[in-house]
C-alpha cells in the first residue's frame, strides 16, 4: 500500500457527490493500492446532510478509506489535498441572466482557488464540475497564481461519453471500442461533438453515418443531453456526471494513449486562445494532459471552434468587467 491521497470533494451533499463519492472510495482513480481520505466541503446549512453522507461511507466498509473530514471551509477542505472535484456551484435560476450566474460562482470559485493556492498538496489535481465548469475553473486557476495553469481542469468527458454512447447505439457497437473523438470547446450547447477523426474497427465513423444524422440529430442531442435527461427524469444528470469526473481524474493520474475530450487551459493551438479552459482532444502521460497536435481543421470545424471561443471569450470579459479575475 502506497500512502493515502487525500482528496477534496465540493458540494458533497449534493447528488453528483452521493455518487462520485461511492467511487472514489473505492479506489476508481487512484487505483486499488492507494488509500484514500476524504474532505468534504459543504455550505454551512448542509453540514448535517454531509454528516449523513459521511455515515453512510463508513457503512460501506470500503478496505481503502482511511479518513473522512467534514468542513464548511475551504481552507481547510484543501489543506493537503492531491485532487479536488470542485461540483458544488450556484445553479442557474428562473429568467437569470448568464452573467448574472457567472458573477454569483466568481464568488464562489474565487476564494476556493486562493484556499487551494494557499494549502493544497504540489502534486494537486483540479477538475470544475459545477457550472459554468469551463469558466468556474477559469476563475479558480486565475486566482491560484502558484499553481501550475495545466492542474485546472473542466469537465468535458461527460459530453464526450455522451457522443461515443449515440454512436454505439446508431451503429451497435460498445462504446469503449471508439478511437479518436473528440468535444470541443464549452460545456454549453454551443459544444461541438466532432466525428472527423473517430474510428470504429479500424473504420472511419463519418463513413459509416449520415451526414444529415450527424448535423441534425447527432450534435444537437450531444450538446443537449443534460436538458433531456432533465425533461425525462425531473432532475439533472447526476450518476453519469460522477462517472465522467472519475473517468477524466482515473485518466489523468494514470495515464492514458486513448484520446479523451478534456476542457485544459489553452496553448494557442487550434485558434484557441492561450489560457482560455477549452474542451481539447487530449492524451494523459506522465500525470499531464497533452494536447493532440497537428490535426488538419475543415472549414467546418474552424466555425465550430470559432463559436466556442466567442462564447467563452465572452464569458471571460463578463467575469473580468465584474473583478473576478
Amino acid at each position: 500500500m502506497t500512502q493515502p491521497k487525500k482528496i477534496a470533494v465540493t458540494g458533497a451533499a449534493g447528488q453528483i457527490s452521493y455518487s462520485l463519492l461511492w467511487r472514489i472510495a473505492n479506489g476508481d482513480v487512484y487505483g486499488q493500492d492507494t488509500p484514500v481520505e476524504l474532505n468534504l466541503l459543504e455550505i454551512t446549512p448542509a453540514l448535517g446532510a454531509t454528516e449523513g453522507v459521511a455515515m453512510e461511507l463508513l457503512d460501506s466498509a470500503f478496505p481503502l478509506l482511511r479518513n473522512i473530514t467534514i468542513t464548511d471551509k475551504a481552507e481547510e477542505a484543501f489543506d493537503g489535498a492531491n485532487a479536488a472535484f470542485l461540483v458544488g456551484a450556484k445553479p442557474r435560476g428562473a429568467g437569470e441572466e448568464r452573467s448574472a450566474l457567472l458573477a454569483a460562482n466568481g464568488k464562489i470559485f474565487g476564494p476556493q482557488g486562493k484556499a487551494l493556492n494557499d494549502h493544497a498538496a504540489d502534486d494537486i489535481r483540479v477538475l470544475v464540475v459545477g457550472n459554468p465548469a469551463n469558466t468556474n475553473a477559469l476563475i479558480t486557476k486565475a486566482h491560484a497564481q502558484d499553481i501550475p495553469a495545466e492542474r485546472f481542469t473542466a469537465m468535458m468527458r461527460l459530453d464526450h461519453n455522451r457522443a461515443i454512447s449515440q454512436l454505439g447505439t446508431k451503429l451497435g457497437k460498445p462504446s469503449s471500442d471508439f478511437e479518436d473523438m473528440v468535444v470541443w470547446g464549452n460545456h454549453s450547447a454551443t459544444q461541438f461533438p466532432d466525428i472527423t477523426y473517430a474510428t470504429i474497427d479500424g473504420q472511419k465513423v463519418s463513413d459509416l453515418v449520415e451526414r444529415e444524422w450527424y448535423l441534425n440529430e447527432f450534435i444537437p442531442r450531444v450538446a443537449k443531453r443534460g436538458a433531456e435527461i432533465i425533461e425525462v427524469r425531473g432532475k439533472s444528470s447526476a450518476a453519469s456526471a460522477a462517472s465522467s469526473a472519475v473517468d477524466h481524474m482515473r485518466d489523468w493520474v494514470q495515464g492514458t494513449e486513448k484520446w479523451c475530450s478534456a476542457a485544459v487551459s489553452s496553448d494557442g493551438s487550434y485558434g484557441v486562445p492561450e489560457g482560455l479552459i477549452f474542451g481539447l482532444p487530449t492524451v494523459a502521460r506522465d500525470g499531464k494532459w497533452e494536447i493532440v497536435q497537428g490535426l488538419e481543421l475543415n472549414d467546418f470545424q474552424k466555425e465550430r471552434i470559432a463559436a466556442n471561443v466567442a462564447e467563452l471569450e465572452s464569458e471571460r470579459d463578463a467575469v473580468k468587467a465584474a473583478g473576478l479575475i
